[in-house]
């Protein structure tokens, strides 16, 4: 099969590359697409400590099925069916796990890092997965294409279900990457009546961020972010704040400008050897704040941005805007970090 593979720090080979084969426990997709995450653009250039080269990376996938090992029963799911896989598998026995929250469990391994991923024309679903119903059939109103948002919407959806968004709710999301754009475009569909999205990188956020009707997007160079929202909310302050940025500032910031009883999630995780923040704890205690994080997702996220999807008012088809062939994929990687393609999509295969 030919495949994308990972060969070190800005090395990507595509060539030949052995087949999986479908084990017994095991399901076989043929990839059709497979998105380029920020998290591949940092494999790509830095490096990752579950990824040992050579490796096949991707978790953004969607395919068909090719196969269903001897062993699997699976519910409403047979060959030739149009599937994504959830990312996160945990060991099965943990208290997290007996929860169904994977993505929470001490041991979480996941496709495209410590299992191999999907920039590559197969991908054998591992045992453990196939177990813990890691397959999510696509339904109608979806293009293969579009499902490979499902993946980085699950990951939003996951990271507000802590939040509460609804009607007439002040929403600020620091960071306008395709992340920080969903986690907009979700505010507005749960009813939030602003949206500000603030970022440094201001050309780009204006070439993506005007793709969605509605949305406030700020310059933090020229706006003072705190006092603007106290402002415009009459001086009581945000509802809610999102900091889909690995920034330091954007978390001190983001928990300053909250009004009582409003709720931050920090959904981007900042560098491990510089985590440390300091806050004004008294903020949180005195206007009985609810401080969250959010990591990863599971199977009923997937299933919610399915649905959101093939509904068709989420707007998937504004946040693709770049497909490139496997053979480019290193072209992608590139566009996606120079900020040129909000969300990049190889097309690991042609149609069948």
């Amino acid at each position: 099969m030919r495949a994308a593979v990972y060969q070190g720090i800005q090395r990507f080979e595509v060539r030949e590359w052995p087949a999986p084969a479908c084990g017994d426990d095991e399901v076989l997709v043929k990839v059709r697409f497979c998105a380029i995450c920020g998290t591949d653009v940092r494999i790509y250039f830095h490096g990752h400590a579950k990824v040992s080269p050579p490796a096949i990376i991707g978790h953004e996938i969607t395919g068909t099925v090719a196969e269903i090992g001897r062993n699997v029963r699976l519910s409403g799911i047979a060959v030739g069916d149009a599937v994504t896989t959830v990312t996160s598998t945990g060991c099965g026995s943990c208290r997290m796990c007996q929860q169904g929250l994977y993505n929470l469990c001490p041991d979480t391994k996941a496709i495209g890092y410590y299992f191999p991923g999907g920039f590559a024309e197969y991908l054998a679903i591992p045992a453990i997965a196939v177990r813990q119903n890691a397959l999510v059939k696509l339904p109608g109103g979806i293009s293969l294409r579009d499902g490979t948002l499902i993946e980085p919407l699950s990951c939003v959806i996951n990271g507000q279900q802590y939040l509460a968004i609804g009607t007439g709710d002040t929403v600020v999301i620091f960071g306008g990457g395709p992340i920080g754009l969903m986690h907009a475009r979700l505010a507005q569909v749960r009813g939030a009546s602003a949206v500000v999205v603030i970022d440094p990188d201001f050309e780009r956020l204006q070439r993506f961020g005007r793709r969605f009707d509605g949305l406030l997007l700020w310059n933090p160079a020229s706006v003072n972010a705190v006092e603007e929202i106290r402002r415009m909310t009459g001086g009581f302050g945000a509802n809610v704040v999102i900091t889909a940025c690995p920034v330091k500032q954007a978390q001190i910031d983001g928990l300053a400008m909250l009004g009582s009883r409003g709720r931050i999630s920090f959904f981007g995780g900042l560098p491990k050897d510089d985590s440390i923040v300091p806050l004004d704890t008294n903020l949180i205690h005195y206007k009985e704040l609810g401080v969250f994080g959010a990591f990863a997702s599971n199977r009923r996220d997937f299933e919610e941005a399915a649905r959101l999807i093939a509904e068709g008012g989420f707007g998937a088809d504004k946040f693709i805007t770049s497909v490139v062939p496997l053979e480019r994929i290193s072209e992608g990687i590139e566009l996606v970090r120079r900020g040129e393609a909000l969300k990049c999509v190889v097309e690991v295969a042609g149609p069948s």
